[in-house]
């Protein structure tokens, strides 16, 4: 928490090798050509202060600065690279990221270091391209290239053929994959989502690396299938290929990723079954197929048989399944009836974790994964995962029958949502068996009878409730945080009563509610008067049938006639 400046003596330290003041609270302005005098300074680190950095645009200068090796400018308020670099022939780690450089990167940067740079991070400026770049780049030992949240445009670049950690996301990148990507075999992690990136994905990119880790092309115009070399022995964790236009069916090459934990493969335009097959896979923790164009019945597992054994997070919304819910899978999935390290101490995400040493730095790098579900009505991002978070979105569907009891299985349910299906029958008191539950929504179905009083008991961490436009009469469960609910998690059900809504229910125990509150007063009526009307003209009317009876049978008989339906109508 150090406060003011770096004192200006620190140019007297002639023999300083290592200079750190990271994550402090030093301001003013830092003239860069007092530590660069330091003809043994080797590593210099100013990342997360307030300082502006100023360094003098002389050549003459520079020429005779020292030679650093590590260099850590992060969030330095810097609009420009700075000029010192260009005389930098010994670096081994460059960070430059979360500052305020605009423009292209400078020819002379591909200059800089070429022969000994590791670690370059440019992400989190306004970088728009390489200007006058060749397509591989040029620093022929780096290991680790972040160039994300920039507004780079042109094709994608490839970095050298040692290149461990790769990530360019969230820019403006256009073109086809380069093939050459292909020749990248120590790739570990490999992030280009967000980009405007379009043709197919190579064949290539399956199997071209035993190393890699993460395949995240999330965002992107890719089209065509899905390729289907996916190699065995493959390390592959994570596969997000999800918001492109990918066709046709799922490769079952995939079944040869034993390692896979996370596999999204949403809004594209797959048009295949439920691939059953998956559930082989002994370390899938989280599957998205949401908005494709997957078709028909989920049929049960064989009995015996152990599916999906680490599933936590399901999400098959918008989708074209049918037929009824597949209450075998919820007998089956292991993961989401009880979760191993649930009361961990510290929290634990689905990460990978790059540990590189540079020198005397060990330089630790987490990639953090990441989705996109809909939770409490909206759809979210998580920027990261934790291991506890146990979901199941089957929304936009056309699933028919009921809900079945085995729901009650899945004690670890955070996030449960059924809505826009043909769901009959009543809400199953088994759901009140999700004491973890925190969101439901069974809304746009055609559920009837009363809601269980159970679940206004037992769900305790409810902080969302969707239960509109179903058949659901009686009793809204009073005395409980369902009370607290807005009134449109209830519309569109007019035989619910009670609050939040306005209408108030009866005492008697079907929970029906009350007849108008409109006073027949209103109306010019009585009650009594109606029903006295009503016997009078009961005796009346008695009275002149009898005597039509007596002294006109005939008529009588063919008037009558016509008001009684035929024998086979009555049928």
């Amino acid at each position: 928490m150090l406060q003011g400046s770096v004192p200006s003596s620190i140019s007297r330290l002639e023999k300083l090798n290592f200079f750190d003041c990271d994550d402090n609270r030093l301001g003013g302005l830092l003239e860069m050509d007092a530590f660069l005098e330091l003809k043994d300074l080797q590593y210099l680190f100013m990342s997360l202060n307030d300082f502006n950095l100023v360094s003098r645009n002389d050549n003459n200068a520079t020429r005779h600065q020292a030679q650093l090796v590590d260099i850590g400018l992060r969030y330095c308020h810097l609009r420009e690279f700075p000029y010192f670099l260009r005389h930098q022939h010994r670096l081994q780690l460059l960070d430059l990221s979360s500052n305020n450089i605009p423009g292209q990167i400078p020819q002379w940067m591909s200059k800089v270091s070429v022969e000994t740079l590791l670690f370059l991070d440019l992400s989190n400026n306004s970088l728009t391209g390489f200007d006058e770049f060749p397509l591989v780049l040029p620093w022929s030992k780096l290991n680790y290239l972040k160039l994300d949240s920039n507004i780079l445009r042109g094709s994608l670049p490839v970095p050298a053929l040692s290149t461990v950690f790769y990530s360019i996301s969230n820019n403006y990148l256009n073109g086809e994959i380069p093939e050459l990507l292909c020749n990248l075999s120590s790739l570990s992690i490999l992030d280009f989502s967000y980009n405007n990136i379009s043709g197919g994905i190579p064949v290539c990119l399956s199997n071209f690396s035993k190393s890699l880790l993460v395949l995240k092309v999330r965002s992107n115009q890719l089209d065509g299938p899905i390729p289907s070399g996916w190699a065995t022995g493959n390390r592959l964790k994570m596969i997000d290929l999800s918001k492109n236009k990918l066709q046709e069916k799922i490769p079952k090459s995939l079944m040869e990723c034993k390692m896979l934990e996370y596999l999204d493969l949403g809004n594209n335009q797959i048009r295949d079954a439920f691939p059953s097959w998956l559930g082989s896979l002994p370390e899938l923790n989280i599957l998205i197929l949401s908005s494709n164009a997957f078709y028909g019945r989920i049929k049960n597992p064989k009995l015996n048989l152990i599916v999906f054994p680490k599933l936590r997070i399901i999400d098959l919304s918008h989708n074209r399944f049918n037929g009824t819910l597949p209450w075998g899978y919820f007998e089956r999935w292991i993961s989401m009836s009880s979760l191993d390290g649930k009361n961990s101490p510290t929290p634990k995400y689905m990460r990978e974790s790059l540990d590189m040493r540079l020198n005397v730095m060990q330089v630790p790098r987490d990639y953090d994964y990441s989705m996109t579900i809909t939770n409490k009505g909206m759809e979210m991002k998580y920027p990261k995962i934790i291991r506890t978070l146990v979901a199941i979105d089957f929304s936009g569907n056309r699933f028919d029958g009921e809900i079945p009891e085995s729901i009650g299985k899945l004690k670890e349910l955070h996030m449960l949502n059924f809505s826009n299906n043909n769901l009959v029958g009543g809400i199953p008191v088994a759901i009140a068996k999700l004491i973890n539950l925190e969101s439901l929504d069974l809304s746009h179905n055609k559920l009837e009878g009363r809601i269980p009083m159970e679940l206004g008991t037992q769900l305790t961490f409810l902080a969302f409730l969707n239960v509109s436009y179903n058949r659901l009469t009686g009793f809204i469960p009073r005395d409980t945080q369902f009370e607290s609910f807005q009134s449109n998690s209830f519309d569109g059900n007019p035989g619910l009563c009670g609050k939040p809504l306005l209408k108030e229910c009866s005492n008697n125990a079907s929970g029906l509610p009350l007849p108008s509150s409109t006073s027949s007063k209103e109306f010019g009526l009585d009650w009594k008067e109606v029903l006295l009307g009503y016997g009078c003209g009961f005796l009346y009317g008695a009275v002149i049938g009898h005597i039509v009876i007596k002294r006109k049978p005939d008529w009588f008989a063919k008037t009558f006639s016509k008001l009684i339906p035929t024998r086979r109508r009555m049928r």
